[in-house]
């Protein structure tokens, strides 16, 4: 292990943390039995306090023991919307010893299916607006596995921030079981009694390289990063927690959902990203933590009027997924004061095992290995490790690594490589350590794009052509080229969409900021770029 970022390491932590002897349903246990009249979820003028959610967290566990007969390790889909609903569920099935199977709800019918029969789910909990997708998807489940919730059941008559439509609208009554009538049957499960080492959720890879896989994870695995994350970024007993991000994609799970209930803080839950709903509940709620993406911090400092609005309250704000641009990060500053946190991890990890050090952080960076983890570079062909400001494969072993790919022994013996005699997963990043240990992302190994037998690194470019003055999203993808091999266009939407970008002055710009080789020769201009069912924007498309 290399010890590098020990110099920059946070006052008062120590290298390592103790592994949780319960599973993750006991978290909720122990902050209801705890904190029972703490408000858990605040979500549109309604509150539910931790006993609340203790308590239809039982009867949901006990409709799917007793009506949909889950047992131990069964899987059961979790297809659904931010909203209370989504949270109960969660800790329902892990209270009834069943497996997590979380799917985005912006799949569709042949998405859905897939992670369903690749999973063998028993059941599906989802939300009333995506039937139309199970009946499409035409999934042999019966209606007793079928568990449809509304959620404009919990939302308030007298909320302060604006209500989504999609919360409003009225839809014919799915022809399968109800949530209300799960709750109202008033039914128990059998005794929780998973282990730290037993299954806990399979959540599902993005699928950059074929259709998604199965990420099997632990009890032990998803409590290493809840138990972690309080711990670096500061979140305190009580703390008020933002929710933007989807909880059905792992860093919306662990830092907005179970690092709260961890924590007995209360999360104020969002089910729609509105900017304006942000800044007041920011505002109103004295909100302290909130991890957000690239592409929403934008959208939120890009506010008309935001200077108006009290952020004072606010004491961490970070995300990952993608580098926050030089300008934006800092306004970010300017603005609220603080530094935005970036960090890095995948659905293989369970969310990050980089972070910045919040005492020392750098920009457009993956920070240092968090407790107990141990990142090192390698040169992808051979695996021979390499050292500092040495470009190569991230590969890491750490606490949150997952256990493999479910029903895949092929794809999981690939995915890992020994070193010493220890296993280390290869995450398919492209990057490099410098002197003080600071990790920096290069680019995604099949993304590398090869002009003349020159290397060039797409996000290295799209981070340049962010600094354009015109420019406010880009994309870098190859094109075959006859005479190079393969030559660089890029993909960019701009700042106002009146205004005319030429193409001759793109690359005269270009030249001016980057070398030859790396220079874009094909400009093409959109509204918007592709972006798949996480927010990431989908290169392979273009």
């Amino acid at each position: 292990m290399q010890r590098k970022h020990y110099g920059v390491w946070p006052k008062n932590l120590p290298y390592s943390l103790p592994a949780s002897p319960d599973s993750v349903y006991k978290n909720l246990v122990n902050s209801a039995k705890n904190c029972p009249s703490t408000v858990a979820i605040k979500f549109y003028g309604k509150d539910l306090t931790f006993y609340d959610l203790y308590q239809e967290t039982q009867l949901i566990a006990g409709y799917l023991f007793q009506i949909s007969s889950i047992r131990e390790n069964d899987r059961v889909a979790l297809y659904m919307q931010n909203s209370p609903q989504f949270v109960i569920a969660y800790y329902a099935i892990l209270a009834a010893n069943a497996v997590i199977v979380p799917i985005n709800p912006m799949c569709k019918s042949a998405e859905l299916a897939h992670i369903v029969n690749d999973s063998q789910s028993k059941a599906i909990i989802f939300g009333d607006e995506l039937y139309n997708e199970i009946i499409n998807a035409n999934l042999k489940i019966g209606e007793r596995q079928l568990l449809a919730a509304t959620y404009h059941d919990y939302t308030g008559k007298c909320s302060d921030i604006e209500i989504p439509a999609s919360l409003t609208i009225k839809r014919p009554t799915p022809t399968c079981s109800s949530w209300r009538t799960a709750l109202e049957l008033n039914l128990s499960a059998a005794d929780h009694n998973r282990t730290p080492d037993d299954w806990c959720i399979i959540p599902y890879s993005s699928g950059t390289t074929g259709q998604p896989k199965g990420c099997l994870h632990t009890h032990r695995s998803v409590n290493a990063t809840i138990f972690a994350y309080p711990r670096w970024v500061g979140v305190k007993n009580g703390s008020q927690v933002l929710a933007t991000l989807p909880l059905c994609h792992v860093t919306g799970m662990q830092h907005s959902m179970n690092l709260p209930i961890l924590t007995a803080s209360t999360i104020h839950l969002m089910t729609r990203w509105n900017a304006q709903a942000a800044a007041e509940i920011i505002e109103n709620e004295k909100i302290q933590h909130w991890r957000s993406i690239t592409t929403t911090m934008i959208d939120f400092l890009s506010l008309k009027n935001i200077e108006k609005y009290d952020l004072s309250s606010l004491e961490a704000i970070g995300g990952g997924g993608a580098q926050m641009p030089e300008s934006v990060a800092e306004r970010m500053e300017k603005l609220i004061g603080l530094d935005y946190i970036e960090a890095y991890g995948l659905t293989e990890t369970m969310a990050p095992i980089h972070i910045n050090p919040v005492n020392s952080p750098r920009r457009q960076c993956l920070g240092i290995p968090i407790f107990d983890v141990d990142t090192r570079i390698i040169e992808p062909q051979s695996c021979h490790e390499l050292g500092p400001n040495e470009i190569g494969e991230i590969v890491t072993s750490a606490p949150q690594i997952f256990a493999g790919y479910w029903q895949n022994e092929e794809a999981t013996n690939n995915a890992f490589v020994s070193i010493n005699g220890k296993d280390f997963f290869r995450t398919g990043d492209i990057g490099y350590y410098d002197d003080d240990g600071y990790f920096y992302f290069v680019d995604r190994l099949k993304r590398m794009i090869n002009v003349s037998g020159l290397k060039v690194w797409p996000a290295e470019v799209e981070a340049i052509l962010h600094s354009h003055p015109a420019i406010s999203e880009a994309c870098v993808v190859g094109d075959p080229d006859p005479r190079t091999g393969e030559r660089v266009r890029a993909v960019v939407v701009l700042v106002d969409p009146l205004e005319v970008l030429t193409e001759d002055s793109f690359i005269d710009w270009c030249g001016k900021n980057m070398a030859n080789y790396k220079i874009p020769r094909n400009l093409d201009i959109r509204k918007e770029l592709p972006r798949g069912t996480a927010g990431k924007v989908l290169w392979k498309n273009l």
